[in-house]
């Protein structure tokens, strides 16, 4: 059976990372969160009080800690230079500046080089805002998700929650309008479409329901699904 590269990209919060990881587990594929590399980086940025804004040393930051992935009981874990920072990735303040550091061409092209190693021999599932135009542009299968901002905004209140990471969903709300506005208009590898994707909107869909729209996109490209 062809192993294919499945690329799905799309906002914050639109369903991305839920449904790659359900899809690259049901495949026997490998997962890559490519917005936890970039988190990764943010969070070391915090850490050694580097500037969002010095593009070289962000750098630098990439190539002294190394970013990698475990598959572990509760799911897929992060972690930077042998340290677990799945959950420490995820707070407020990596939140609100991942963006401003993603935009740096230099820190894209450094991840980006990792992330294209990760999906050079296929069997993989990548998600991240990017991934179908820049980094995997010859995926087989390319979904592009989309939900209203109050629906996301929402799903990212209740995450939190239930991480018990401090939130208010007001101000959420803002803050994804804002790294919607951000993502989609920054200079490199800004978020849009491919081309080739298949758009989905997750708005009042549930979990289950997205993966088999995806399901039934790699079908009907007629790729075997087992």
């Amino acid at each position: 059976m062809t192993r294919i590269s499945i690329a799905i990209d799309g906002p914050a919060s639109s369903g991305k990372s839920t449904v790659a990881k359900i899809i690259a587990n049901e495949l026997n594929y490998i997962y890559t969160d490519t917005g936890a590399m970039y988190r990764a980086v943010t969070y070391l940025a915090i850490k050694h009080h580097i500037a969002f804004s010095d593009e070289t040393e962000l750098v630098d930051l990439i190539n002294k800690n190394p970013i990698s992935f475990e598959q572990m009981a509760d799911g897929q874990h992060v972690f930077v230079a042998g340290q677990d920072v799945t959950s420490d990735i995820r707070q407020p303040d990596v939140t609100r500046a991942v963006s401003e550091v993603a935009a740096h061409s230099k820190v894209r092209e450094a991840l980006v080089a990792i992330q294209k190693k990760i999906g050079e021999d296929g069997g993989v599932v990548m998600d991240g805002r990017d991934i179908g135009t820049a980094v995997l542009p010859k995926a087989e299968v390319k979904i592009f998700l989309v939900a209203s901002v109050s629906e996301r905004a929402q799903r990212r209140h209740k995450e939190n929650l239930e991480k018990n990471i401090p939130t208010d969903l007001e101000e959420l709300t803002k803050e994804i309008q804002a790294r919607d506005e951000y993502d989609s208009t920054r200079k490199v590898s800004p978020l849009k479409q491919a081309e080739d994707a298949i758009r989905i909107d997750t708005t009042g869909k549930t979990i289950q329901e997205v993966v088999q729209a995806i399901k039934e996109v790699i079908q009907q490209k007629g790729y075997f699904l087992d």
